[in-house]
């Protein structure tokens, strides 16, 4: 397919830091009673972080209870992930070779902004993408599509004609609702997770050597 856009998840796509998030889940989680196994979280726990806590505690805390853990649970992964952060291996060049090409560049993210500023910020690369868009800026979380459409509409490209990088099962399943073809990095999940997703074009394991022109190979 002809590529005129390249949008990316961030968190396990763009960074490998999933088991950041994981381990810092695992420890807020317990604190609040909820002691949770490492396969445990990775199963359960995926999406915007205020939906996460209501799926796991129904109606024990008010939202604004909610965002506080939220905030407190974003603040420990990132004095956690500081000294480590760090883009995927291949994928700061592949941005530069991107941006060579003339091909827009978006990020559809759950991660709260914060997370989302701390990784752009820190790495400087915040002004290869033309649209940015985080967990606050969508009123449903993936698996349903709005924020990939949203960032190709920011784009001006249909997300029919963009290629989506995702790491997860719900954010693959997201992409591939939005129509785009979907490529999955399997930083965080095996191939055999997404057995039940359309339009996974392929998988793999970095960004080493991959063509931003036909990424799909």
């Amino acid at each position: 397919m002809t590529v005129k856009g390249i949008i990316f998840d961030l968190d396990g796509t763009m960074i490998d830091n999933m088991m950041v998030h994981h381990r810092a889940w695992q420890k807020k989680l317990g604190e609040y009673g909820l002691h949770l196994g490492m396969d445990e979280v990775m199963e359960k726990v995926h999406g915007i972080n205020e939906e996460i806590l209501e799926r796991l505690f129904v109606e024990r805390f008010s939202p604004e209870e909610r965002r506080t853990i939220s905030k407190e649970k974003e603040e420990m992964y990132r004095e956690i992930f500081l000294p480590d952060l760090r883009l995927v291996k291949g994928l700061d060049e592949f941005l530069r070779k991107a941006g060579e090409y003339k091909i827009p560049m978006g990020i559809g993210t759950a991660a709260p902004p914060e997370n989302m500023n701390f990784v752009l910020d820190t790495l400087g690369i915040r002004n290869l993408f033309r649209a940015t868009l985080h967990a606050r800026d969508v009123k449903k979380g993936k698996p349903d599509p709005e924020i990939f459409l949203n960032v190709a509409g920011r784009m001006n490209i249909n997300a029919k004609e963009c290629i989506i990088f995702e790491d997860s099962p719900t954010g693959a399943l997201a992409a591939s609702r939005s129509g785009a073809g979907v490529i999955v990095i399997t930083t965080t999940h095996s191939p055999d997770e997404f057995r039940q997703i359309s339009n996974v074009l392929r998988f793999i394991e970095d960004f080493e050597g991959l063509d931003p022109r036909n990424p799909a190979g």
